[in-house]
């Protein structure tokens, strides 16, 4: 069985890759009849929308679990003009830009673990709510300038039994929508355990979290 499922429709094609999915119900909440919930057989339905709506749907989706290619010559989804690190509270950090994971093209959207327990890393699998992560979603304010760029690619590699390492332009946003860094270049926690959260502080050493 493929790791993306592909529904196609008239004039759009979905694919849902379930290994990057974190279960924000954005899909189910937003439009029911497009992502139909606790039905057996087929649970999306591509033609129940018109593009423009599923290509919203598609973006709201957090995780990037969730793909729409238009059939219909209209615009697809681009990269975003200010590549973004939202640090969701007791939760991960979801990242918007054009992104290259581990070494792989992954879209343009993701949400990675830093509660150290995900079975599924670097992705988040909500097991930060089953282990009680607690780590606030509004980090301090870091002082930085402007970035001349604020899009482009933007690389992320798993540092093994250590942290995430972002590479490219980047702003760090807090739940709230606070800008609170602006960078090229970042180590962000991976094992739960930084006083510094979001970033790595080297506790991961210390404590002796392992990780690919």
């Amino acid at each position: 069985m493929s790791a993306v499922e592909e529904v196609r429709g008239e004039r759009a094609v979905i694919r849902f890759e379930a290994k990057k999915c974190i279960h924000s119900r954005q899909c189910v909440l937003g439009r029911p009849d497009v992502f139909v919930p606790n039905v057996a057989g087929e649970w999306i339905h591509p033609d129940r929308a018109t593009p423009d709506e599923l290509m919203a749907l598609a973006a709201a989706c957090p995780s990037g679990a969730i793909a729409v290619e238009r059939l219909d010559g209209g615009k697809q989804e681009a990269p975003p003009i200010v590549n973004l690190a939202r640090v969701r509270e007791n939760g991960p950090v979801a990242i918007h830009a054009d992104l290259v994971l581990d070494g792989q093209s992954v879209g343009t959207r993701v949400t990675l673990c830093r509660c150290g327990s995900s079975k599924n890393k670097p992705y988040c699998d909500g097991s930060h709510a089953g282990a009680e992560f607690i780590a606030t979603g509004e980090p301090a304010t870091q002082t930085s300038e402007p970035l001349a760029e604020r899009a482009g690619p933007l690389s992320i590699t798993s540092i093994k039994n250590g942290p995430l390492m972002a590479m490219g332009n980047v702003e760090v946003v807090s739940g709230t929508g606070r800008t609170t860094n602006r960078t090229t270049k970042a180590f962000l926690c991976r094992c739960g355990q930084s006083a510094n959260k979001p970033y790595c502080d080297g506790t991961h050493g210390k404590v002796g979290w392992k990780s690919e």
